[in-house]
Order: structure tokens, then sequence, then C-alpha cells
């Protein structure tokens, strides 16, 4: 098996999100030949860079039976200028983030933040995934941004495009020093993650919690071993993101349960389920995200429905269609989190019933941002 190289048309930014009569662009692919997904993997295949002047295809040569090795996971590293991102979004309650990592291992298939990678020039399909960057130098740059004279404190989240805990933290650590810096001046922070590795940073964790310094949400999707397992493919199994919750509970970090994203069909069902569970492992408040499917994750994630789904595929894109105007995805500030419609309305009114019904429908304790100490000013001798 081998690449060619195909001339590409693409240049301009294609629509953000497929329409009910659109055909996705599949890189060369047939629409209709069958897949075979590659185990361990969420991305069924590589979807063209929407950005770069030629994109490859595989061509069967007869040299190694028409399989292609499995992909292994690749870092590099980026020296960033700066680590801190501002956003002026209505649909979060943050305006500033930090993302230790580009792309994420878990390879969920439904990821809003597959086409970042693009920007890369590489792949929002299984390079999302396998060709990853660490910023190794995120801490010191925190430290420096915090340092600034202008500065003023608020919540910094963490994990707002890839997961923070993702397999590769175990080596690299981005996360953990940038919560030592956090921990050292004070300064408030939110985590979001699925990821089990968050236990080994327990001891700053409960520290910080008890100067109301952090706040954690673990993303639950389904309680489905079998399912999450194709799903989300590298993240941490249902059961053991109950066990991170209950842990964290115990070691006294507020935690919620973010029931995220909900798909109709697939796991919509299963909503009350999962609020019921997050209660009783020990979570204090609840959230939810209804699936988007923006530029190239509709063609992944119709293509993995293809493979994993093929029965209830029309169904579920179907309803999703619903909820988003006739879309895959709906970008406007106000509906991009919720959706709109009858469908969106009665997911929404189920979430707040069974909120309300497990007490997850409060917000957690305020985070305290006056007791930030910035970094001390060293002064030029020259």
């Amino acid at each position: 098996m081998r690449k060619v190289a195909r001339r590409s048309a693409r240049g301009a930014e294609p629509q953000d999100g497929l329409g009910p009569g659109a055909r996705p662009d599949t890189g060369g692919r047939d629409p209709g030949a069958p897949l075979r997904p590659t185990k361990g993997r969420g991305a069924p295949f590589d979807p063209p860079c929407r950005y770069a002047s030629q994109t490859y295809e595989p061509v069967d040569d007869g040299w190694d039976g028409g399989q292609q090795p499995a992909p292994t996971t690749r870092v590099e590293v980026e020296h960033a200028k700066a680590v801190l991102t501002r956003n002026r979004s209505p649909d979060v309650p943050f305006d500033r983030s930090v993302n230790p990592y580009r792309g994420c291992e878990h390879g969920c298939i439904y990821c809003y933040a597959r086409p970042t990678h693009a920007w890369l020039g590489l792949s929002p399909g299984l390079d999302f995934e396998t060709r990853l960057v660490a910023k190794p130098d995120a801490p010191e740059l925190l430290r420096r941004a915090l340092a600034k004279p202008g500065y003023r404190c608020a919540p910094i989240a963490l994990g707002t495009n890839t997961d923070p805990y993702q397999p590769i933290e175990r080596r690299w650590r981005v996360t953990r020093g940038l919560l030592e810096v956090l921990s050292e001046l004070e300064h408030p922070c939110t985590i979001t993650t699925k990821g089990a590795l968050i236990e080994r940073d327990l001891d700053l964790l409960a520290d910080m919690a008890a100067r109301r310094l952090v706040h954690v949400q673990i993303s639950l999707t389904t309680l489905d071993a079998a399912l999450a397992r194709t799903l989300e493919p590298r993240a941490a199994a249902p059961h053991r993101r109950l066990a991170l919750i209950r842990a964290l509970h115990e070691a006294g970090v507020p935690v919620a349960v973010m029931i995220a994203p909900v798909i109709p069909v697939l796991t919509d069902h299963e909503m009350e389920r999962l609020l019921e569970a997050a209660r009783e492992a020990g979570a204090r408040s609840a959230g939810w995200i209804l699936v988007r499917l923006p530029l190239e994750v509709a063609p992944l994630f119709e293509a993995w429905l293809a493979a994993h789904r093929p029965d209830q595929a029309a169904h579920i894109l179907k309803r999703i269609r619903d909820t988003r105007g006739g879309h895959t995805n709906d970008a406007r500030f106000g509906t991009r989190m919720r959706g709109e419609g009858v469908y969106a309305d009665l997911l929404a009114q189920r979430f707040r019933l069974a909120a309300r019904r497990n007490g997850l429908d409060g917000p957690l304790p305020p985070l305290d941002t006056g007791r930030f100490r910035g970094p001390p000013h060293q002064l030029d001798l020259f």
C-alpha cells in the first residue's frame, strides 16, 4: 500500500457543516466502499487538509496485501510565543484558556476540535489522533503572561480544545507544570477531561481545592463500554470516569459532570442514567452539550456510523439535522451548544428535570480570585 498525490481544488473555507443533500469530501475514498476501522483509533480515514494544494490517497500496489500498518503516535514540540488564549464567546463561562497540546490521542470521533489540525497542514482524521504537538514551554509562558502589569485575575480553563490529560501527558507533564504555576501563584482554574491520568495530580488538586482555586469537570458520554471503545477509543472507560468523579470528590475537589456530547438516538436515551450515576459517584453539578459536527467532523462521523452503526446511521443523522436547521452543524452563538427545534427543546427539558431530581442543577462553589499574587518582577540592571 502506498500513497499517491493528487491536486486539490480547495483553497476557500468549506461550509461549516453539511446540508441534507451535500456529499462530504472523502479525499478520493469511494463513499460507498466498506471501511476497515483501525483498532484503537477513532477516525475511519484521513480526510484531506482543506488548506493543502495537494492531497494523498492510498493505492494498493500489491506489495502488502492491501493492508496499511496501524498508525503510531508521534509527538512534535512547539515552542510557542504565547500560551494564554482569550475568547469572547457568550456560549462558555470563561474568557481565557490554555491548551497544552494540539491534537488528541483519545480519538473521539465526534470531537469538534478535529478541524483545527488543518491549521498545521495535517488531516483532521487519523493525523489528529496520531500526529500530536506538545508545548513544553507552556508553564513558563503562562508565568510570564500572569506577570504582566495589566493582568487581571479570572479563572483559566484547561482543556477547552483538546484534553489536558490525554495519554501523552504521562511523559510530557505539561499539564502538571501548568498546575504547579497556578498553585504557586494562587490563581484559580477549571479543568475539563475524560482522562484517568488526572488522578496522578490529586495532591496538587486537593491542595488547590482547599484554597478554592480549582473546579474539575469530567466528561461522560455513555455508560455502554462497548460503544465507548469505538466512539472514544483511547479515553478512559465509562466506569473509570465515574471512579474519577468519586476520587476527586473524596479528595475534596469540587467536581461536575459534563454530559457531552449528547448524540440523538445513539446516546440521548442514557441522559437520566448518566446523571444518576454521576450523582452517586459524587458530582455536585452537571451540564450538557449537543453533538456538533463542524467541517471535516461531519464526513468522519458519517463514515464511523457506516462502519459501526449502519442500521441506525440514517436515523441518527436525521435527528442531528433536525436540531441544526437541516445541517449537521450550526456555528451561531446561542444555538451551537444546545441546538434548536422540537427535538433539541425536548433534550433540554429532560436534562433540566433530571439534573434537578439528582440535585445537580446548581453551580459549583465560586472560585477565589482574590488570592492571586503575580510573579515577582525582576528589575533590569541596565
